[in-house]
C-alpha cells in the first residue's frame, strides 16, 4: 500500500475583485458598491484591491435569513 506524500495544493486566502464577484454571483460594479458601502472589507496590498475568502464567507453569513 503506497501513501501518496505530495503536498497539498495551496489554499487561495485572497481573490481578485472579479473572482470575489464571481464567487458571489454578483456583478463586480455590486462589489465595488458593497466594498464602498463597508459591507465587504477589501483587503489593499499597495495599489492592488483583493478580497479575503474569510470576509467573504463572514458577508454571506450575515445576510443568511433565519429560518
Amino acid at each position: 500500500m503506497s501513501i501518496d506524500a505530495s503536498p497539498a495544493p495551496p489554499v487561495q486566502l485572497l481573490l481578485t475583485p472579479p473572482e470575489a464577484a464571481r464567487a458571489l454571483s454578483i456583478s463586480p460594479r455590486k462589489l465595488w458598491s458593497l466594498t464602498k458601502a463597508g459591507a465587504i472589507r477589501a483587503v489593499r496590498i499597495d495599489r492592488s484591491v483583493r478580497y479575503s475568502v474569510v470576509d467573504l464567507a463572514a458577508f454571506v453569513e450575515s445576510r443568511r435569513s433565519a429560518p
